[in-house]
């Protein structure tokens, strides 16, 4: 499981070394011929939507409030964002150059769970917890009827480089 792991990686110097300390590594991404994982736009670089892959697996399936408990779905916002951020380090070249600008996180939920921010916040407190000021950001969090491969969760960014 990630997370609270905080006072750990706190006293590091750069976000890889935070990344490190947490006992996480960022993926490699798959090339996919029909969309890329980053595009720039001035000094905006857009995040495709990541989902929560680990080792080419994905991690889970189904809907949040009826397949799954609201842990379950924020354990894999937690995989999705570190495979955001694969892609921004592809983008900007160094995880210490990575600012987060805004993140969306969609959830596929039942329309009664209501928890969709809940899930968000184990993404937001990931990447605050590894890219500190630089990791805090706007962010949207939304409740859909499906989402790719029947995945429950779905992230996409806006970043800069810092």
């Amino acid at each position: 499981m990630i997370k609270n792991h905080e006072s750990s990686a706190a006293n590091t110097d750069s976000a890889s070394d935070r990344l490190q300390a947490l006992g996480l590594a960022l993926p490699a991404l798959r090339e996919n011929p029909y969309y890329v994982h980053h595009r720039a736009v001035g000094s905006s670089i857009h995040i495709s939507g990541q989902l929560p892959y680990r080792d080419g697996v994905l991690l889970g399936q189904g809907v949040v409030g009826r397949d799954l408990e609201l842990e379950t779905a924020k354990e894999l916002a937690r995989h999705a964002v570190l495979n955001c951020l694969a892609a921004a380090v592809q983008a900007v070249g160094d995880l210490d150059r990575v600012r987060i600008v805004q993140m969306l996180v969609f959830v596929a939920s039942t329309p009664d769970f209501g928890e969709q921010s809940q899930v968000a916040n184990a993404a937001s407190e990931l990447l605050i917890e590894v890219l500190g000021e630089n990791g805090r950001h706007a962010r949207t969090a939304i409740g859909v009827a499906g989402l790719p491969l029947n995945t429950p969760v779905e992230i996409q960014m806006v970043i800069t480089a810092a």
